[in-house]
């Protein structure tokens, strides 16, 4: 199966076509092989915390409902993850420390803001100059935080909804969020999307910034974006590229060299590939339409926009309408 089968962009696909210690072919299901897996191969990589469980049913996570999502009835598995909840909780009130924990987050923010802002405005047909651009958009910020990334979308004129597994975080985000009238409104609530979901919520763009990386079930996880999601509406997610160069930057250098992050913050086995973001966001009815790389440069202290995705990238998709996925 070949990348041009999955109707990517152009560009996206050159790039995606890059040799990749972790082939597509590993990943596709076929008669003869069992559906996709989620590993790291030890061939290729250092030793390394324990590769993705294995998908995990609902009695297993204390869940046993199904909750309705787009069209028909879907069992979503609950992709929470206990011992990160409880890694994030103990950070929880450093949100807004600017030299804390959360300070390369802080630095990357503007940069995430700015592709948010342009792959929106193109998308709806905004005027990415205007003092308000996103005005009126309904937007779900999962996995918010203290709201770094909530409360610059409420000034572009966003109605923002910010969910977090974290009571802590959520809490801390709603003191900051008060603090600023454009920003007062924003609705922050403690649950996850698959809990979300079995309300029938839905909004014009769903917004999941470095969270797919620490949370049970990556596959379970887009499907409830996805449902989160109306059709023809928007999907943003960003994370850390599985790659040997991730490891050493995000990792090694990151938490143990420069002391940026506390040690244990990330699990390399845990990140993805864009190769395998794509295809788990396809499978969940959500089509790639544009990915890029943020790179850090130390001499100036600033994240930027790069076609280099080999450590942190982030991809904008569109749901799927039900005419189109058929």
């Amino acid at each position: 199966m070949a990348w041009r089968s999955l109707c990517l962009p152009r560009d996206l696909y050159r790039r995606l076509r890059k040799p990749n210690p972790f082939p597509l072919s590993s990943l596709i299901s076929s008669p003869s092989r069992p559906p996709l897996q989620w590993r790291s191969r030890s061939d290729a990589a250092p030793p390394l915390p324990a590769p993705f469980p294995s998908q995990r049913t609902n009695a297993e996570n204390g869940s046993g409902s199904e909750a309705k999502g787009g069209s028909g009835s879907t069992a979503f598995v609950s992709s929470l993850n206990p011992t990160e909840v409880a890694k994030f909780a103990a950070l929880a009130e450093t949100w807004w420390d600017f030299e804390g924990p959360f300070k390369p987050l802080h630095l990357m923010n503007p940069t995430r803001v700015s592709f948010i802002r342009s792959t929106l405005c193109r998308h709806f047909r905004r005027d990415p100059y205007s003092a308000r651009p996103l005005e009126g958009l309904n937007i779900i910020d999962v996995g918010c935080g203290g709201g770094i990334l909530s409360e610059p979308l409420a000034r572009m004129g966003a109605i923002v909804t910010g969910i977090d597994a974290v009571d802590k975080n959520i809490k801390i985000a709603r003191i900051h969020a008060e603090a600023d009238p454009l920003t007062s409104s924003i609705q922050y609530c403690c649950m996850t999307a698959e809990e979300l979901v079995k309300v029938n919520k839905q909004y014009d763009a769903v917004i999941a910034l470095e969270v797919i990386e620490h949370v049970a079930d990556p596959a379970e996880f887009c499907k409830s974006l996805a449902a989160l999601t109306v059709p023809s509406g928007a999907t943003v997610i960003s994370t850390i590229n599985r790659s040997m160069r991730a490891y050493a930057t995000a990792i090694v250098a990151a938490e143990y060299l420069l002391n940026w992050l506390p040690k244990g913050t990330h699990e390399w086995s845990r990140f993805l590939t864009p190769e395998e973001l794509v295809l788990i966001l396809q499978r969940a009815s959500v089509s790639v339409q544009e990915m890029v790389g943020f790179v850090y440069n130390p001499l100036t202290g600033e994240w930027s926009v790069s076609d280099d995705i080999s450590v942190n990238f982030i991809a904008f998709g569109v749901k799927q309408t039900e005419a189109a996925a058929e």
